[in-house]
């Protein structure tokens, strides 16, 4: 009993060195599976020669990331097809044949020909110091001053001083329309400068002068200062008090008050509107010296017109407004933008039909301008109704030039100082009478 104790003992022992030494034996007499992947890839190599490739060396280009992202759509477009080459042990002037050496020398010589370019490219990305040209200032200060926006708020201004019922002084008339123009590059200027870091996160405004530092903001205010202060000085001693009060009035308007309450409450699209509005009311104050109800007639078709008008222009701009940090009607109260807009194109056509009951016009203006006012009230609806871009492009384009038309309607429909004058007498005459007649 203990001999088989014995044996049973050793053999359990001896059984896991037998294991490992049978697997040693097995490993060194069979092929392993690295063995096998060798054997296959020389199998490849030497006898399905259709299957064996070779890595192209990449070229060493000096162009930059932004060029390999501009190249990116093309190079997915392009099929490249793998052609059979021989192994990697032979020559490579035996492989090449003709047509492949003539790729490689083409493609050799289109990148040295866009090498130049590539680095050219990479030269005007880098940042450099903007160099101010006198031929460069005038167009600088251009769009510093908005000329354009300058130009209509002119045009308003001399569409008040026309409308006036007094003869016209040619005079008057220039020094009005420069002072105005003077004090309204003045307001644009300090409207640009204090929005300048807003200005940067929109698309619409992002090359403006201040914004791209074309010029520095002291240059920026000495502007503004030698515009402002010669222009309401102007209004004030060649014109007369009145109308220079209110080109001050205006500026700090603008400048105070709008331009601040843009980033904080919807109420900056009416207190613009009032700043657009007070430019005809200058003109006629300009030629009468008073603040007469056609002034306030005048200033109310201007306050009307700009709802539809920068509401619909507002509506394809609500990206731009919102990476602004402005706070518009079309951002926040899509609806109250849309409504306020049909609303004011309704209200033209009452205004209209005030001017010849103010002795303004003859009643052939509120019928000659009524189709004008329908059409616009029309796309009004539409862009009430549809609230989409189409819509609101429509009615923005038909504000452009649905003003000056207005304007030129009304200017041609002015009654004349002759009619006045007699309608004076008559009344005068009449009041005499009636004198004669109360005396005994």
């Amino acid at each position: 009993g203990l001999f088989f104790w014995h044996l049973k003992n050793t053999g359990i022992r001896q059984v896991p060195c037998q294991f490992v030494h049978l697997c040693r034996v097995a490993n060194d007499r069979l092929v392993t599976f690295q063995y096998f992947n060798f054997l296959k890839r020389m199998y490849v190599t030497q006898y399905n020669k259709d299957l064996s490739q070779r890595a192209k060396p990449k070229s060493d280009s000096v162009a930059s990331p932004f060029w390999e992202l501009q190249q990116l759509d093309q190079e997915k477009k392009v099929i490249h097809k793998i052609r059979p080459i021989s192994p990697v042990h032979q020559p490579l002037s035996e492989t090449l044949s003709r047509n492949e050496l003539r790729e490689v020398k083409s493609a050799a010589e289109t990148e040295v020909s866009v090498a130049p370019v590539r680095a050219e490219s990479k030269e005007d990305r880098q940042w450099k110091e903007m160099k101010l040209r006198l031929d460069d200032l005038p167009g600088i200060l251009a769009r510093l001053s908005k000329i354009k926006l300058t130009a209509l708020v002119v045009s308003t201004a001399s569409a008040g001083f026309a409308m006036a019922p007094v003869p016209f002084d040619l005079t008057c008339f220039l020094l009005a329309s420069l002072g105005t123009g003077l004090a309204s590059c003045a307001a644009n200027s300090i409207n640009q400068f204090f929005e300048v870091p807003f200005d940067s996160n929109m698309n619409r405004t992002k090359n403006r002068p201040l914004v791209r530092g074309q010029i520095s903001p002291l240059l920026a205010v000495c502007f503004a200062a030698s515009c402002g202060v010669p222009g309401i000085a102007l209004l004030t001693l060649g014109v007369n008090p009145l109308t220079g009060a209110l080109g001050a009035f205006n500026i700090f308007l603008y400048t105070c008050c709008y331009t601040p309450m843009k980033r904080m409450s919807i109420a900056n699209t009416w207190v613009g509107a009032v700043v657009g509005a007070i430019p005809p009311v200058m003109g006629w104050t300009a030629a009468t010296g008073t603040l007469d109800a056609g002034a306030l007639l005048l200033g109310g078709i201007l306050y009307s017109w700009q709802f539809p008008h920068f509401n619909a222009l507002s509506w394809g701009l609500r990206e731009d407004y919102s990476r602004g940090g402005y706070c518009m009607m079309s951002v926040t109260h899509p609806g109250l933008c849309r409504r306020v807009a049909l609303r004011h194109c309704l209200a033209l056509i009452g205004l209209s039909t005030l001017a010849p009951v103010l002795d303004m016009t003859t009643w052939t203006f509120p019928v000659v301008s009524l189709p004008i006012n329908l059409y616009i009230s029309y796309l009004a609806f539409r862009f009430y109704r549809d609230a989409d871009r189409s819509s609101s492009r429509k009615l923005f384009f038909c504000s452009l030039w649905h003003l000056p038309m207005l304007l030129l309607v009304m200017f041609t429909c002015k009654k004349s100082l002759l009619d006045k004058e007699d309608k004076g007498d008559l009344l005068s005459g009449d009041h005499g009478r009636a004198m004669e007649i109360r005396l005994p």
